[in-house]
């Protein structure tokens, strides 16, 4: 009699832990058939520069990675937070290996790069995480947890001829047993950069690697906005040298180090319970919200002044 009671037992934990699995999987479908995903060029901001979606690859806007960043991976809001995510064509959202990149545009201003050659990038490595741990008393205060920057998963690397910067961190938070991959790219224009961060644990370091070259071909910025388009007289000037963009000094307002990748850490009964209430959210703020608040929000790039226009007219009179 105890055999069938067992048996019973086993069929019943067998059928409930399938119907959660399923219920689960039902879950996630429901939730990745709530992006919207888009190809092509996407403009950024004012027309400053273009993202060119490359075969392979999808882009999802802004309204929609804030939301992944905020609700679903738990990261404090700031300004500034995103453009949009980039990520590969086959992979979803809530895959469990894979990666993203957020995109940001910073007009810090015209970046000079005559330091580029002159970086000790071991001795920067420790200047960072000195800094991190004095950062991390403002971030458990606010109830999040500390960082560690482990090291450099790809050391920093300098392009010269096409202006773009991309190195990486290997970053622990808190107690994860997964530490956090931050591949960073910086690509830098007339008055400001272009930041690419690729959100991913250190298992994806070699997916990141490989897809590197595609991205670093993404962003263009247009004519006039391009880094030789700087005009001595009249464009800003950045605060920051390549090292301070290394450094991470650049993002230290928008929450650089706070892109922790978490679905990707979530157990599969946990999801199950976490999933509806995100459906739902999706779902509310769709109805809830204005056609305004729908609209992608663009990087806050401010056109040349009626005054600097002038100066503009004339550095060009004198030139003539």
């Amino acid at each position: 009699m105890k055999k069938w009671y067992t048996l019973f037992a086993v069929i019943v934990l067998h059928a409930n832990t399938s119907f959660a699995q399923d219920s689960t999987a039902l879950k996630i479908k429901a939730i990745e058939s709530s992006f919207n995903y888009q190809h092509g060029s996407i403009k950024i901001g004012n027309g400053i520069g273009v993202i060119d979606i490359p075969t392979g690859f999808k882009y999802l806007d802004s309204v929609q990675a804030e939301k992944v960043l905020t609700k679903m991976w738990n990261n404090p809001k700031t300004d500034n937070m995103t453009l949009g995510f980039i990520l590969p064509e086959k992979q979803g959202m809530l895959d469990e290996h894979g990666y993203v990149f957020n995109i940001q545009y910073d007009a810090i201003g015209y970046v000079k790069d005559n330091d580029a050659d002159d970086i000790n990038y071991d001795d920067l490595l420790e200047k960072i995480k000195s800094e991190t741990k004095e950062n991390n008393k403002e971030r458990e205060k606010d109830g999040y947890a500390p960082i560690e920057i482990v090291g450099w998963a790809s050391k920093p690397y300098y392009d010269k001829s096409r202006r773009i910067l991309h190195w990486a961190k290997e970053i622990k938070f808190g107690t994860d047993s997964i530490n956090t991959l931050n591949y960073n790219v910086r690509v830098l224009g007339r008055r400001g950069v272009i930041v690419l961060n690729a959100i991913a644990t250190m298992d994806n370091l070699a997916i990141v690697k490989a897809d590197i070259p595609q991205v670093l071909n993404i962003v263009h910025f247009t004519e006039g906005n391009k880094y030789s388009d700087f005009i001595p007289k009249i464009d800003q000037v950045a605060a920051w040298t390549i090292g301070g963009l290394v450094a991470g000094k650049i993002l230290a307002k928008v929450g650089f180090f706070v892109l922790a990748l978490k679905f990707w850490k979530l157990i599969v009964v946990g999801f199950a319970a976490v999933g509806s209430g995100i459906r739902k959210f999706f779902k509310r703020k769709k109805a809830t919200s204005s056609p305004e608040e729908e609209k992608e929000p663009m990087a806050q790039l401010n056109a040349p002044t009626g005054e600097e226009e002038e100066k503009l007219e004339e550095t060009k009179k004198e030139g003539e």
